[in-house]
């Protein structure tokens, strides 16, 4: 199960540039039973595996911004670090809220 998980999460982050959170963090809460914080932890953990062959792929198109996504990193990897640091810090509640919020947002702002 985790390993077609991983397959579909792969697929729509090369088509659609996301993942991790979206697809392998539901995945693992709804279709495995995990806790929240462990399947944020398991997501990100995996992150660099799918972000490398996309990158690898997407540049072979020239289809990267190489100095944004520079930025992008130097920015990333400070917030994912305060972010795990404070997910031990959240009710799981709020943490599946605020996850709704963040997916809902961005589907409407993608869709307008």
């Amino acid at each position: 199960m985790t390993l077609a998980l991983g397959l579909f999460a792969g697929f729509v982050a090369g088509l659609f540039g996301i993942g991790g959170g979206v697809v392998i963090v539901p995945g693992l809460v709804l279709l495995l039973g995990f806790a929240q914080s462990r399947a944020s932890g398991t997501s990100v953990a995996t992150i660099i595996f799918s972000a490398a062959a996309g990158a690898a792929s997407f540049a072979l198109g020239d289809a990267v911004d190489w100095s944004a996504a520079a930025s992008i990193a130097a920015g990333s990897v400070f917030g994912a670090f305060l972010g795990a640091r404070f997910i031990e810090h959240v009710p799981v509640h709020w943490l599946a809220r605020a996850f709704v919020v963040i997916l809902l947002v961005a589907a409407v702002r993608l869709a307008i």
